[in-house]
């Protein structure tokens, strides 16, 4: 009995010890203690391999009047290896109500991404590379495109209104009469404010001579002195104008000699 009890016992140690080097411990003085080989966290190719992209953007103008276009250029690059990184997507965003929006997707090829954008107001840019095989997505630094208002926006928001039926004492938005036509249409495009009478509108802005005249200029209309008659310059001796009871707003000719010009933006 006490052989076969000696025997078993040692057959218990040995299974033990057994278990106990598959499990990465050591039996010591009848105690399991964990070996360093065992707590240490094994290291793996995928996330050693992981690594954050230098995303850079540089822009060929960041003040631009309305209408015209913006070219950004981006650039990707291996830190590690200082090599380009030529594979994934890039985004042109802008930053809307605090949120990045999307505008244009382009994917990367040669670690050099062109975007032309045309931005409709103040904004801020930036570029972001969305992440691929072993890279995390990056941004390039945010950048303020500035956007001034010109005469190509001012008749952009003139000829909206094309149509429109006059009425007198009307500003719209589907209603004018001559000086209502321009109040409406130099705030919505420009935030100027105007009076709603053309004798009064005669004195805003800045003056300028009939020979100097530029597509999106006040032109107020006079007989002697006194404004009767607002519309905007259109270019080529033409106007946008809310003319009279009965018509609508449309492009016409400039007709007489009597009038002021005046610049708003």
């Amino acid at each position: 009995m006490h052989e076969r009890s000696s025997s078993r016992g040692r057959r218990m140690s040995v299974g033990t010890g057994t278990v106990a080097l598959s499990l990465g411990l050591c039996l010591c003085a009848g105690q399991l203690v964990a070996t360093p080989a065992a707590s240490a966290a094994p290291i793996t190719a995928a996330a050693a391999a992981k690594v954050k992209p230098k995303v850079t953007a540089s822009y060929n103008k960041r003040t631009v009047s309305w209408g015209s276009k913006v070219r950004v250029t981006t650039k990707l690059m291996n830190p590690r290896t200082g090599k380009k990184v030529v594979h994934g997507w890039v985004r042109l965003q802008s930053k809307i109500n605090g949120k990045w929006k999307t505008w244009q997707n382009k994917h990367v090829t040669t670690g050099t991404v062109v975007f032309n954008t045309q931005p409709g107001k103040t904004v801020w840019f930036r570029t972001y590379y969305g992440g691929s095989r072993g890279m995390v997505p990056s941004a390039s630094k945010p950048v303020k495109i500035t956007v001034r208002t010109s005469g190509a926006k001012i008749l952009a928001e003139a000829k909206r209104h094309k149509g429109a039926l006059y009425k007198y004492g009307a500003a719209g938005p589907k209603r004018f009469d001559c000086s209502g036509y321009t109040l409406y249409v130099y705030k919505k495009a420009a935030g100027k404010k105007l009076p709603h009478k053309a004798n009064s509108q005669q004195h805003y802005g800045k003056g300028v001579s009939k020979g100097s005249k530029q597509a999106g200029d006040l032109l107020v209309f006079r007989s002697g002195s006194y404004g009767t008659h607002a519309a905007i310059y259109a270019g080529g001796g033409y106007m946008w104008a809310s003319p009279h009871t009965g018509a609508r707003v449309q492009k016409q000719k400039i007709y007489g000699s009597n009038y002021v010009v005046r610049r708003m933006v």
